[in-house]
C-alpha cells in the first residue's frame, strides 16, 4: 500500500467491473482510428468534448454536497457560477488552442456561450460518429456518479472547494500528452504513432485514476486525490 504502483492494487483495482468499464471506453477511440479512419484531430477533439462532460459532472458533485450540510448552500451558490465561467473560459482557451493546433477555423470565436457553442460544433464535426463517444463518456461518468457519488455516500464526504480544483488538473494532462504526440509525429513522421500515443497515455492516465479510486475506497489517498480520480 506503500508504493502507488502495487501489484496487489492493481489486482485489487481490476476486480473491479467498474475499472474494467472505464478501461472500455478509454480503448474505444482506437475503433474509431481503425474503423472510421480517425486521426489526430477527432481524437484530441474527443478529450477535449471530455473535459465539458467532467466539468458538468463536478457542478453535479458540487450541488450534491448540499444533500449532506445545508450550510453548503451559500457556498454553492457562490462557487458553482464561479466554477462554471471559469472551467468555461479555461476551456474555452483550451479550446482555441487545440483548434489552432489542429488547423481549425475557429480562432476569432469570441468568449462567451456563442464562442464555446461554436467550439462544440467544431469538435463534435472533427469526425464521424463523434456522439456516440461521447454519449459513452457520458454514460460512464453518470455511473461512477450514481454508484460513488450517491451510493455509496461520497457526496457526504466532499468539500466544494476540493471539487472546484480537481477537474483542471486533467486538462494540463491532455496538453502534455498532445505535446509528447505531436513531438513524435514530426521525429518519426508517422501521424498513426502519433494518435496511437494519445490514447495510450489517456488509457494510462485513466488506470492510475482507477487505482486512485481504489485507494479512496480502502481509506487511503488525500482529498484532492481522491477527488480528481472522482473527476476521471
Amino acid at each position: 500500500m506503500n508504493r502507488f504502483f502495487d501489484p496487489d492494487l492493481f489486482a485489487r483495482t481490476y476486480r473491479d467491473p467498474l475499472a474494467w468499464l472505464t478501461l472500455l471506453v478509454d480503448l474505444l477511440p482506437i475503433i474509431a482510428v481503425i474503423f472510421f479512419g480517425w486521426k489526430a484531430v477527432p481524437l484530441v477533439a474527443l478529450y477535449w468534448l471530455e473535459n465539458l462532460v467532467i466539468g458538468a459532472f463536478t457542478i453535479f458533485r458540487m450541488l450534491g454536497t448540499i444533500a449532506a450540510n445545508a450550510l453548503n448552500i451559500p457556498i454553492a451558490l457562490f462557487m458553482v457560477p464561479f466554477f462554471t465561467v471559469h472551467y468555461g473560459m479555461f476551456c474555452f482557451g483550451h479550446g482555441i488552442f487545440l483548434s489552432a493546433f489542429a488547423g481549425g477555423k475557429v480562432g476569432d470565436a469570441a468568449p462567451g456561450i456563442d464562442g464555446m457553442r461554436t467550439l462544440v460544433d467544431w469538435a463534435l464535426g472533427t469526425g464521424p460518429y463523434m456522439l456516440w463517444f461521447i454519449g459513452a463518456i457520458i454514460l460512464v461518468n453518470a455511473i461512477f456518479y450514481l454508484v460513488d457519488f450517491i451510493g455509496r455516500g461520497d457526496y457526504r464526504n466532499t468539500q466544494l472547494p476540493v471539487e472546484m480544483f480537481a477537474p483542471y488538473g486533467r486538462i494540463v494532462t491532455l496538453h502534455v500528452a498532445i505535446i509528447l504526440g505531436a513531438g513524435l509525429m514530426l521525429a518519426v513522421g508517422q501521424p498513426l504513432l502519433g494518435v496511437l500515443i494519445l490514447i495510450i497515455l489517456r488509457v494510462a492516465f485513466g488506470m492510475i485514476l482507477n487505482m486512485l479510486r481504489r485507494r479512496k475506497i480502502e481509506g487511503g489517498g488525500s482529498k484532492l486525490m481522491n477527488a480528481v480520480a472522482e473527476a476521471g
